[in-house]
C-alpha cells in the first residue's frame, strides 16, 4: 500500500512537472502567434531557423487556429487543467471548489486528454510536414510532452488505456445526473458555443484568417461577375480617382481587378483609372531580363479597345484567358464586339507604343517595381491588400458607401 501510495505521488510529480513545462511552453507559442499576426515590427523568433524549420511560418497560417481560438491558446487551457485534476481531491473540499468531486479518477481524465491531444497533435504534424511544409520546433515538442503525460498517467496494471477512457465516460454520464451539475454543465457549454462563435466570426485572434478570407473570393474567381463595361469604372465624375497598376500576366493582378471591379460597385464618389506597367522587355526599357513575355501586347491591345469604349470588357477578359498569341486575342475580341481590323491597327499604332511607355515612365518615377499597386492621394501602395483593408483605404480618402 505504501508502495503505491509513493507511485502515486511520483506520477503526479510528474505530470505536474511536465505540465508546467508545457504551459510554459504555449505561452511562449502564443508569443510567436501574436508577434507573427499582430506586431509588424517583430524581429524573427527564435525557432524559426529556415524555409523548414519555421515557427512563425506556421503561426501567420489559418492552420494555426480552430474556431478562431489560436492552437497555443488551447495548448494553455490543456495543461492549466491538467495541473487543476491533479488536485482535485484537494480541491474538493473548498466550497468554491465542490463541483471537483465529479473527477473521481483524476489519471483517468489526465490520461485520456492526453492521448486524445496526442492524436489530435499527429493530425496537425502531418498538416504542418506535408500542407504547410514547416515545422514548429516548440509544438513537436508539446506533442512529445502530451504522448508522456498521457503514459504516465495510465494505469498500466489495471485496464490500461480503455480504463481510462471508460472512467472518464462514466465519471462525467455519473456528474450530469445531479440536476445541479447538469445545469452547470448546460450553462457552461453554451457560454463555450457562444464564446467559439464570437472568435470565429469576429476574428478577433485570427487576422490571418480573416486576409484568406478577404482574397479567397478573389483569388478563386475564374471570372469577374462585378465586369463593368465601356471605359469608365466608378463614378465618372468623382473627387477621388484611384490609379491602378497591373501587368495582364501577373499571376494575382486578376484577383485585384475583381477587387476594384466591386469596390466601383459598393462604393461612390471614386473612379479607378488603370494604368500599364508590364513586366516585358518588348516595351519596358527597365527590364533587365525576360519576365513576362506577352505582357506587352496584351496591354497594347487594351489601350486599344479604349478607342472603341471597350476597355474594362477587353481588360477583365485578358486577365481571365490570358492569350497567348495576336490572333487568339482578336478573337476575343470578336466575342466583344469590336471591330478587330481597326484594334489591330491601333494596337500596333506608334500612338499606342507611345501611350504604353508614358505608362511604364510614370510608375517608375513613382518608385512602383511590381504589380499589382494602388496610388491613392499620391500615396503609392505596393501589392495585393486584403478587400476590407482596400475598401476602409478608399472611405478614408474620400470614397462614399453606396445606398441598397
Amino acid at each position: 500500500m505504501e508502495n503505491e501510495k509513493k507511485v502515486h505521488l511520483g506520477k503526479k510529480v510528474a505530470i505536474l512537472t511536465l505540465s508546467l513545462i508545457g504551459f510554459i511552453t504555449t505561452i511562449k507559442l502564443a508569443m510567436i502567434y501574436y508577434n507573427a499576426n499582430f506586431n509588424p515590427y517583430a524581429l524573427p523568433s527564435f525557432c524559426s531557423v529556415d524555409e523548414f524549420i519555421d515557427c512563425d511560418g506556421i503561426a501567420k497560417t489559418t492552420e494555426s487556429q480552430f474556431f478562431g481560438i489560436p492552437l497555443a491558446y488551447w495548448g494553455m487551457f490543456l495543461y492549466f487543467v491538467m495541473s487543476i485534476l491533479l488536485f482535485a481531491d484537494k480541491l474538493k473540499n473548498f466550497k468554491l471548489f465542490k463541483f471537483m468531486e465529479v473527477f473521481k479518477n483524476p489519471l483517468d481524465y489526465i490520461a485520456s486528454l492526453g492521448l486524445v491531444s496526442f492524436t489530435i497533435s499527429m493530425a496537425l504534424l502531418c498538416v504542418s510536414l506535408f500542407e504547410i511544409k514547416k515545422l514548429c520546433v516548440l509544438c513537436a515538442f508539446t506533442y512529445i510532452l502530451n504522448l508522456l503525460i498521457a503514459l504516465i498517467a495510465i494505469d498500466w496494471k489495471n485496464g490500461h488505456i480503455a480504463k481510462a477512457f471508460k472512467n472518464s465516460v462514466r465519471d462525467f454520464l455519473d456528474a450530469i445526473k445531479i440536476t445541479p451539475y447538469k445545469i452547470a454543465f448546460i450553462i457552461c457549454a453554451t457560454l463555450a458555443c457562444g464564446f467559439l462563435a464570437y472568435t470565429t466570426t469576429s476574428y478577433v485572434f485570427t487576422p490571418q484568417v480573416k486576409r484568406q478570407n478577404d482574397f479567397q473570393e478573389f483569388v478563386s474567381a475564374t471570372t469577374n461577375k462585378y465586369s463593368a463595361k465601356g471605359n469608365v469604372l466608378g463614378d465618372k465624375n468623382a473627387e477621388l480617382v484611384v490609379y491602378a497598376y497591373t501587368d495582364y500576366l501577373c499571376p494575382i493582378c486578376g484577383a485585384y481587378n475583381i477587387m476594384i471591379h466591386k469596390l466601383a460597385k459598393e462604393l461612390k464618389n471614386v473612379r479607378f483609372e488603370h494604368v500599364n506597367m508590364p513586366l516585358d522587355m518588348e516595351c519596358n526599357r527597365y527590364m533587365q531580363k525576360p519576365f513576362h513575355v506577352g505582357s506587352c501586347r496584351l496591354a497594347k491591345y487594351a489601350i486599344a479597345a479604349e478607342k472603341q469604349d471597350k476597355f474594362w470588357e477587353m481588360n477583365s477578359v485578358l486577365f481571365e484567358r490570358k492569350p497567348e498569341t495576336e490572333q487568339a486575342i482578336l478573337e476575343i475580341a470578336t466575342e466583344l464586339g469590336l471591330d478587330t481590323e481597326q484594334l489591330k491597327k491601333d494596337a500596333n499604332s506608334p500612338e499606342t507604343l507611345q501611350h504604353l511607355q508614358a505608362d511604364i515612365d510614370k510608375a517608375v518615377s513613382l518608385g512602383i517595381v511590381g504589380t499589382p499597386s494602388t496610388v491613392i492621394n499620391d500615396t503609392v501602395y505596393m501589392g495585393l491588400k486584403p478587400y476590407s483593408e482596400l475598401k476602409e483605404m478608399l472611405i478614408k480618402a474620400g470614397a462614399k458607401k453606396r445606398g441598397f
